[in-house]
């Protein structure tokens, strides 16, 4: 039995539902590696870059995966 209380819709969010891997991939479709590795200048994109590296690192580094989804936000914005 799970008593957690649940969880509050996020509608507003634009990164509710979404998978770390779905927004590296975005990011990478997007930017490519290069320029990708030119905004956030971290090893798992300056290096031999691969998405699943990337998840590895930014699953156990949480300021880069902050900078990452910001990225990822700012993209969204600049699309619309």
């Amino acid at each position: 039995m799970n008593d957690a209380p649940p969880r509050p819709a996020q509608p507003r969010n634009p990164l509710h539902g979404l998978t770390l891997e779905a927004i590296v991939c975005a990011l990478e479709a997007h930017y490519g590696w290069r320029e990708l590795a030119s905004r956030i200048p971290i090893r798992c994109f300056t290096h031999d870059p691969s998405v699943s590296s990337s998840l590895k690192f930014l699953r156990k580094t949480p300021w880069a995966r902050e900078k990452v989804e910001s990225l990822y936000l700012y993209m969204l914005r600049k699309g619309r």
